[in-house]
């Protein structure tokens, strides 16, 4: 399969380093600055290019990994030159219609990955419309499934649902490991012990998760007893409404995600 990025920033990266892993890759990237061309190209063997190439063929995938804000500039670049090739788009907030529009192409498959892609642990959303056909649907999804698992929608609203769960989620449990490494510092811990600890809780819980059949809310009793120790810090969270908190923001996330695509896909002045 012959792929060529269109910007070779972390996520183009981590998406290479998993392609690079699978035999029969032709990737290039095209990447304006001149010392991240020398490292993909000194890093994954990859064919770095300062400009874009005169023409695609209809065989060929052009995957899109430019900050949103300058898409519309690329994708007109990209217009006359794509001659019928795939485009999958990893720019967020940018909507299917203004990228065919921009384009002078329907055919397109938006993805919203997410960064633990960079360890090959990422979960991506995939979106179509209804008229792109099967192969071009399995050759989105095979690219993304190299740094992780893929789920399609159904809709594309579905980019804002999954953008609240697992594009923006890695941030929530940062953020929650943040919160418990302080909280083991303050009882005593060093940075370097309590780092250790919470992740190594982290792996664990989410493992027993995942092989456990019981639902996590069971898995969650089952540490506690009555008039116990995680009796008492679960019931400081409910008391300070962590649980609301987290699920009000997610909501708000997905919100911010629709006005972004609101804002992204019309044209520049």
């Amino acid at each position: 399969m012959r792929i060529t990025f269109i910007g070779g920033g972390n996520m183009a990266s981590a998406i290479i380093s998993g392609l690079c892993q699978q035999p029969g890759q032709q990737i290039s990237v095209v990447e304006l600055h001149e010392d991240k061309r020398a490292s993909l190209q000194a890093e994954f063997g990859v064919t770095a290019l300062a400009v874009l190439p005169d023409r695609f063929a209809a065989d060929e995938v052009v995957l899109l990994a430019v900050k949103p804000q300058a898409l519309q500039a690329v994708c007109q670049q990209l217009a006359p030159r794509l001659h019928g090739a795939l485009v999958v788009s990893i720019a967020a907030g940018v909507r299917l219609e203004a990228l065919s529009r921009w384009l002078g192409s329907s055919r397109i498959v938006r993805v919203m990955p997410n960064t633990p892609a960079m360890v090959g642990k990422g979960v991506s959303g995939l979106y179509a419309a209804a008229d792109i056909g099967e192969a071009d649907r399995r050759t989105a999804e095979g690219i993304m499934q190299a740094v992780g698992i893929t789920s399609w929608l159904e809709t594309e609203g579905g980019i804002d649902d999954i953008t609240s769960v697992s594009g923006s989620g890695p941030a929530y449990v940062f953020y929650f490991i943040e919160s418990m490494i302080e909280g083991a510092c303050q009882v005593g811990f060093s940075e370097q012990e309590a780092r250790a600890l919470v992740l190594g809780t982290f792996e664990g819980a989410v493992e027993l998760a995942r092989q456990s059949p019981l639902p996590v809310a069971t898995l969650r009793t089952n540490v506690m007893s009555k008039g116990g120790t995680t009796e008492r810090a679960i019931a400081r969270f409910e008391a300070e409404g962590v649980k609301a908190a987290i699920i009000a923001g997610a909501l708000d996330c997905r919100a911010r995600s629709v006005e972004l695509g609101d804002l992204l896909s019309k044209d520049g002045e």
